[in-house]
């Protein structure tokens, strides 16, 4: 598995689960700096139709093209669901966000093939990259 560095050196698609057109929400702020720094970043809410100029879809199996790495903005007990979901669509890795974790999802994303990333911030991670 790539380390940390590695993942966010190569992957260029995010799909961030759960973000939100909310400017006060940590998912936007997050996206909108990872986006800054290059990446195309894919919203995953069905509530939304369009965050940070990019069209949002309903569901991960919705969206078109190659994931690298899918973002989880939602509540641990949401996670199950979304690493199912991250595997159907052939993604490279999960990220769980700060405070997000489920170590049985990860252990099944890991038996898959995907990288995961538990408990981190991914701008967090990026940053100490461009120090």
């Amino acid at each position: 598995m790539p380390s940390i560095p590695e993942l966010l050196r190569s992957a260029r698609t995010i799909a961030v689960v759960g973000l939100s057109g909310n400017r006060k929400r940590p998912s936007y702020g997050v996206s909108e700096y990872m986006q800054s720094a290059g990446y195309r970043i894919v919203p995953v809410n069905p509530q939304e139709t369009e965050v940070l100029g990019e069209r949002a879809y309903p569901s991960l199996e919705a969206v078109p093209g190659h994931i690298d790495i899918v973002d989880v903005f939602r509540r641990s007990e949401f996670v199950p669901e979304i690493v199912e979901a991250a595997i159907r669509v052939g993604a490279g890795a999960v990220w769980m966000q700060e405070g997000v974790a489920d170590e049985a999802a990860a252990e099944k994303a890991r038996a898959a093939g995907l990288t995961v990333v538990m408990d981190r911030c991914i701008l967090k991670e990026h940053r100490k990259l461009t120090r």
